[in-house]
C-alpha cells in the first residue's frame, strides 16, 4: 500500500501533522467502573454472546495489531489486555493521554444510560489540546423531564401531554444558548425508527398512552430521579417522533447560528431495528428544516452512499465518517472512505472515533483513519483525480476545518498554509532523493545519532547497503530503540522509575545528514516516536521542536543560536603507575589568543596539525566555523560556530564535537567537555549566542521582556544549562564564567547574560555536559513567558563584577538572587518552577539526576573527576 503515496510528502506531512477534531463520541468510563465493561467492544458494535465471536473478525485483528505495537506485546487479544491493564495500573492518566493524542477536542454525547459511570465531558479535556465540548442527546432530555417532573401523576391527560412538551422545549433551548454545548443527537433509530413522518404535532392518545405507562412503571428503586433510572423506556412510539421535530424547532427558532442536530444512522448494536436505520428515510425530514443543520452520523454503514448523496444534495445535511473506524474491515473502510467521495462534497464531511468507554478506541480509529486517508488519497492523487494540494485542502477539512467551522468551535491549533506544509514536506526528501546523497557522498556506513538525558551521545551504525535495500523497497529506514533509551545512566544502568519493557521507534531525519565524523561514514539525528508513529514528548529533539512552534504560534517569535565550543586537549599517560589516563597537553605559554600556541601547526605529532584536519573535516560537513583561537588554560581552545535555527543549531553543535573528538582521537589526543579538569585553570564552556530573528525581535519591548523571562526563570533553566555535579566546580565569581549571581549586562563578561546588540545576546552559564536540545528549550520556554506577560527588565544594566560590589550596591540594581549552589538546589528550583515545560519530561530529567548523583555521590573529588574525564 506503501506505493500507492510513496513520493507525496506534502500529502503525508498534511495527514499525519492534522489534529483531528472528534465530532462525535462519548465519555469514558471511570477507572472503578472500566473492569465492569468488555474491553473487547472497542471494534465492534455486537454485544452479549454475540460479541465473543468478534475475536474472528477482520475488525478485530486489526485492532489487536495495532494495540500489540504500540503495547509492544505479542499481537494476541490475550497479550493485549494483559499490557492495557498494565498501562491502566502503572498510569491511567499517562495511557489516556497516549491514547488521545493527535486528538484537537471531542464533541462528547455524554446521554448514556449509566451516566454515573462515566466521566464528564470537562474531564477529557485535560488530553487534549483544546476544551472538549457537550452534544446533548435529546432523548436523555426528554427522559429526564419526565423522571424529575411528572412522576407523581398516575396518569396523563391532554393538559399534561402538552405541558411535558413546554417543557421539553423549554429543555432543549436551555442548551441552545449554553456556551458548553455546541450540538444535539437523536437515537430515534433507536427508538422508533428515522421514518419520521412529515407530521410535526404529537399524537395525544399516543402520547397519554405510553407516559401513563411509563410513569405507573415508576423509576427503578433506591434510584435518582433521572431518565436512565425509568423502568420502561420511552419508545416505539410516535412520541419519539414528536420529540425530534420539538427539538428541530427549537433549533430553528434561535437566535444567531443554529447548532447541528446528529442523528445516529445505520452501524449500531441489535437494538436497532436495521432496515429503519438507513439516512434516506430522512430525506422529508431533511425537507421541513432547511435551517437546522443536519449530521448523519457513522456513514451510515452500510447505507453509505445514501448518506453521501443527501449530504450532496443538501445545504443543511453533512455526513460524518466515524464508527467505521475501527468496527469494520480495513478494506470496507477504504470502501466507505471513496463511496463517500463519489459524490458528497469533502466540505460536508466530518470525522469521528465514536468512541466509548475505553481510551484504546480513540487510538485505534484515530490511527485507521490518518492510514486509510493515506491510501485512498494517495491512489486519487497517483492516478490525478487530484492535485496533491487539492488532497491536503481534503484532509485539513475533513479531520479539522469542517468540524471547527460548523459547530463554531475556538481551537488552539491554528493549521499551517500551504506555504507552510510546503515547506516541511520539501525537507524532507523522497527516497531517491536520499540514495542519490549518499551515494554522492561515497557512504559507507550510516551513523544514526541521539542525545540522551545524561548528555552521552548515542548511535547506530548501519552499512549503506542495507539502507539502500530498504529504501530501494520503498519502506521507510527506522531503528527500534528500548525505551530505557530516556532512562539509563552511563553506566548502562535504568533509573529506579522506569523498566526494560517497550520499544520506541527510530527515524532519521534526513535534513540532518552530514559527512562525517570519519571517511565512508555520513550521520544524521533521529527522532523517537511510539511504534503507531505517535510523538514523544520525552525525545529531546521532539522537545525542542515543540517549543520552538510554540514560540512562533503563540508569540510569533523565531531565533537563532550559535555556539561556542570549548575544550581541552589531553594527552595519554604513558605512566602505568599514575592514576591519571590523561595529563595536560605539553604548551609553553598557553594562554587566551596566544600566537605562539599555534606555532607548531604542521608538525607531525601536534594537536595543530589535527586542527587542519578538523578545521577541514567540519567544512565539508556544512559546519561553518566563524573563528577558532587557543582559550586560557593549557591545552584549551574555542570553535566559535555560526548562528543558526535553535533545533538546526544544537545538531551542528553535536555533530561538530563528533569531528572534533574523531580526529583527535586518531591524532592520538583525547578532548574533553569537562567543566573544571583542572582546579586552578579556567574551565571551559558551551556559550550560546541567541537572538530573536522575528519581525520586531530588535524590539526593545520585545527582546527585553524575552530576556526578563530567562533571567526571572534562571534559577530553574540552570538545572538544564549546570546539568553534572561537576559542572558547578565551574561557577566561581570574577573568572568571566558568568558567576554566581543572577544578573545582565551590556558587553559585561562577568555577567551570566551579556548583552552583545539589541536582541543579539549570550548566555555564559553554559557548559559541554549540558543536553542543547533541553537547555534551549528552557530558554525559549522562559523567555516566551516573559513576551506573554510583558515581564519588565528589573535588573539594570550592569558593568562591573557583582560579586565585588555591597550587598546594599547589589539590591540597587536589581541583583537579589544567587544561581543554586550545586545540582540538587537547582533540581529542587525546577521542581518548584517546572518553567511550563511539559510534566513528563521535566519529571523524566529530575529522575535522571537525581540517580546520577547518587551514582558518582560515593567517589571522591578526584575519582569523580577521572569518571568524568572519560565520559565527556
Amino acid at each position: 500500500m506503501a506505493s500507492a503515496y510513496s513520493g507525496f510528502k506534502l500529502l503525508e506531512e498534511a495527514i499525519d501533522s492534522t489534529p483531528l477534531i472528534d465530532n462525535h463520541a462519548h465519555p469514558l468510563l471511570k477507572a472503578e467502573a472500566a473492569a465492569q465493561h468488555p474491553l473487547l467492544s472497542i471494534s465492534s458494535e455486537a454485544n452479549g454472546d454475540a460479541l465473543k465471536d468478534s475475536k474472528t473478525t477482520l475488525a478485530h485483528l486489526q485492532t489487536v495489531r495495532q494495540l500489540a505495537e504500540v503495547l509492544g506485546c505479542e499481537p494476541t487479544w490475550g497479550a493485549v489486555e494483559a499490557g492495557v491493564e498494565k498501562k491502566r495500573r502503572r498510569s491511567r492518566k499517562d495511557w489516556t493521554r497516549r491514547c488521545l493524542e493527535g486528538i484537537e477536542t471531542i464533541l462528547i454525547d455524554d446521554g448514556l444510560d449509566q451516566p454515573d459511570q462515566a466521566e464528564a465531558h470537562s474531564w477529557h479535556s485535560q488530553f487534549t489540546k483544546s476544551p472538549c465540548k457537550r452534544i446533548v442527546r435529546i432523548e436523555t432530555v426528554a427522559a429526564d423531564i419526565l423522571a424529575q417532573n411528572f412522576m407523581h401523576l398516575t396518569s396523563f391527560s391532554d393538559e399534561d401531554v402538552q405541558e411535558y412538551f413546554r417543557q421539553l422545549w423549554e429543555g432543549i433551548t436551555k442548551f441552545l444558548y449554553d456556551p458548553e454545548v455546541v450540538g444535539f443527537k437523536s437515537i430515534v433509530c433507536y427508538r422508533k425508527g428515522l421514518d419520521i413522518p412529515a407530521q410535526a404535532s404529537v399524537d395525544v392518545d399516543d402520547a397519554k398512552f405510553l407516559l401513563t405507562s411509563i410513569v405507573q412503571s415508576k423509576l427503578k428503586p433506591d434510584t435518582e430521579a433521572f431518565g436512565a433510572n425509568l423502568v420502561q423506556r420511552l419508545e416505539q412510539s410516535s412520541v419519539n417522533w414528536a420529540i425530534v421535530h420539538t427539538a428541530a424547532k427549537a433549533i430553528e427558532s434561535a437566535h444567531g447560528p443554529k447548532k447541528p442536530l446528529q442523528f445516529h444512522t445505520g452501524l449500531g448494536d441489535n437494538d436497532i431495528t436495521l432496515t429503519k436505520s438507513s439516512p434516506s428515510h430522512l430525506q422529508t425530514f431533511i425537507r421541513m428544516y432547511p435551517n437546522v443543520p443536519i449530521v448523519l452520523l457513522h456513514a451510515g454503514y452500510p447505507w453509505t452512499r445514501e448518506t453521501a448523496y443527501l449530504a450532496a444534495m443538501y445545504p443543511n445535511v453533512y455526513a460524518d465518517i466515524g464508527e467505521v473506524f475501527p468496527c469494520i474491515s480495513r478494506q470496507g473502510q477504504e470502501n466507505v472512505v471513496k463511496q463517500m467521495l463519489e459524490v458528497c462534497p469533502w466540505s460536508k464531511i466530518l470525522c469521528s472515533t465514536d468512541a466509548h468507554g475505553f481510551p484504546e478506541m480513540y487510538l485505534t480509529s484515530s490511527a485507521q483513519i490518518r492510514s486509510v486517508l493515506k491510501t485512498v488519497l494517495g491512489e486519487l492523487v497517483q492516478s490525478g483525480q487530484l492535485k496533491e494540494l487539492q488532497a491536503v485542502e481534503l484532509v485539513q477539512s475533513i479531520l479539522f476545518n469542517n468540524s471547527k467551522k460548523l459547530y463554531g468551535l475556538q481551537t488552539k491549533t491554528t493549521l499551517p498554509t500551504f506555504t507552510q506544509l510546503d515547506t516541511v514536506s520539501r525537507t524532507k526528501p523522497s527516497d531517491q532523493v536520499i540514495i542519490h546523497i549518499l551515494q554522492n557522498l561515497n557512504a559507507k556506513y550510516l551513523r544514526i545519532y541521539w542525545h540522551d538525558y545524561t548528555s552521552s551521545a548515542k548511535c547506530r551504525l548501519i552499512p549503506i547497503k542495507q539502507v539502500y535495500k530498504t529504501l530501494s523497497s520503498g519502506k521507510p529506514l527506522t531503528m527500534s530503540i528500548a525505551k530505557v533509551a530516556w532512562g539509563i545512566l552511563q553506566n548502562d544502568s535504568m533509573i529506579p522509575q522506569i523498566n526494560a519493557t517497550g520499544m520506541y521507534t527510530v527515524h532519521p531525519d534526513w535534513t540532518s545528514l552530514r559527512p562525517g565524523p570519519v571517511d565512508g561514514h555520513v550521520s544524521c539525528f533521529g527522532d523517537f516516536t511510539e511504534v503507531d508513529g505517535s510523538e514523544e514528548i520525552l525525545c529531546p529533539r521532539t522537545l525542542l521542536r515543540r517549543t520552538v512552534e510554540k514560540a512562533a504560534t503563540e508569540q510569533g517569535l523565531t531565533f537563532l543560536f550559535g555556539f561556542e565550543v570549548e575544550f581541552i586537549v589531553l594527552e595519554r599517560n604513558t605512566d602505568e603507575s599514575s592514576p591519571e589516563k590523561y595529563k595536560p597537553l605539553r604548551s609553553d605559554g598557553h594562554a587566551w589568543s596566544m600566537a605562539r600556541a599555534l606555532n607548531d601547526w604542521g608538525r607531525s605529532g601536534s594537536f595543530n596539525t589535527a586542527v587542519d584536519e578538523i578545521l577541514d573535516s567540519l567544512e565539508e560537513a556544512g559546519i561553518n566555523v566563524e573563528q577558532f583561537h587557543p582559550e586560557s588554560a593549557t591545552g584549551q581552545y574555542e570553535l566559535v560556530l555560526a548562528p543558526l535555527p535553535p533545533l538546526e543549531a544544537c545538531d551542528n553543535v553535536l555533530h561538530a564535537r563528533q569531528i572534533l573528538e574523531s580526529v583527535a582521537a586518531r591524532h592520538g589526543f583525547r578532548v574533553t567537555l569537562h567543566p573544571k579538569p583542572f582546579a586552578g585553570a579556567c574551565g571551559s564552556a558551551s556559550h550560546a549566542h541567541m537572538s530573536i530573528t522575528s519581525p520586531g525581535g530588535d524590539d526593545p519591548a520585545t527582546y527585553e521582556a524575552f530576556y526578563a523571562g530567562v533571567l526571572a526563570h534562571l534559577r530553574s533553566v540552570i538545572a538544564f544549562t549546570y546539568s553534572s555535579p561537576a559542572s558547578y566546580e565551574r561557577m566561581v565569581d570574577s573568572f568571566w564564567a558568568g558567576g554566581r549571581w543572577i544578573t545582565w549586562g551590556t558587553q559585561n563578561k562577568e555577567a551570566p547574560l551579556r548583552k552583545v546588540d539589541r536582541s543579539h545576546w549570550e548566555l555564559k552559564v553554559l557548559d559541554g555536559l549540558a543536553n542543547p536540545y533541553f537547555a534551549l528549550a528552557a530558554l525559549l520556554t522562559a523567555g516566551s513567558e516573559g513576551v506573554k506577560t510583558g515581564a519588565e527588565l528589573t535588573w539594570s544594566d550592569f558593568a562591573g563584577d557583582p560579586a565585588k560590589i555591597t550587598d546594599a550596591e547589589r539590591r540597587e540594581l536589581g541583583i537579589e538572587k544567587m544561581f543554586p549552589a550545586d545540582l540538587k538546589e537547582a533540581l529542587d528550583a525546577l521542581e518548584k518552577d517546572p518553567l511550563g515545560l511539559p510534566p513528563k519530561f521535566v519529571q523524566r530529567y529530575i529522575d535522571v539526576k537525581n540517580a546520577e548523583m547518587a551514582l558518582l555521590e560515593p567517589l571522591m573529588p578526584e575519582e569523580r573527576r577521572r569518571w568524568v574525564l572519560e565520559r565527556y
